[in-house]
């Protein structure tokens, strides 16, 4: 996965909504339970949930942390990026916060089904070695007319914050 099966991984947990009572919405339930299974197949891994507030509702992130906490995971293999507020920011923020640790190991991404591809991409582009957790096996909508307009919120959002990452790439992008 990240050349050592006994080196440490970081796995980066994009957030999903939190209801306006800070609780989580299934979405975000499933992506950090996605994340903690596969957490338990990896030597030392290092959750980084990342999401922050948007309007108004409690940031993402350390309900996340809460959720995993709950899962069993300790505090000390929990990194919480609370500042991002969409998908290119926590691509961002995230970079900043490993690359600040000294971490420069693969990252395992985290997220629904229709939002992987993107995380994936973003990732890879900010310069990282990535691996795929499988997703939640539970569609993020129900209908179906629901589910396609996430696919293709997801297919124009892609080109688009690549081309914002190229235009930002010095805040992701390691320093030599």
């Amino acid at each position: 996965m990240n050349g050592r099966p006994d080196a440490p991984l970081a796995i980066v947990i994009f957030g999903a909504a939190v209801h306006p009572d800070g609780t989580p919405s299934a979405t975000l339930c499933r992506r950090v339970a996605a994340a903690e299974a596969f957490g338990r197949t990896c030597a030392a891994p290092l959750f980084v949930p990342t999401g922050g507030s948007l309007g108004g509702r409690p940031a993402e992130a350390p309900v996340m942390a809460e959720l995993l906490r709950r899962a069993g995971v300790p505090d000390s293999a929990i990194l919480i990026e609370a500042t991002a507020r969409d998908t290119l920011d926590s691509v961002l923020a995230c970079s900043v916060l490993l690359r600040a640790r000294g971490y420069r190991g693969a990252v395992a991404v985290a997220s629904s089904g229709y939002h992987l591809p993107r995380c994936l991409v973003l990732m890879r582009l900010a310069g990282w070695r990535v691996v795929r957790v499988p997703p939640p096996q539970v569609p993020a909508a129900r209908s179906l007319l629901r589910r396609w307009f996430w696919r293709l919120r997801e297919v124009a959002a892609l080109p688009w914050d690549a081309l914002l990452l190229a235009l930002r790439r010095r805040e992701a992008m390691p320093r030599d």
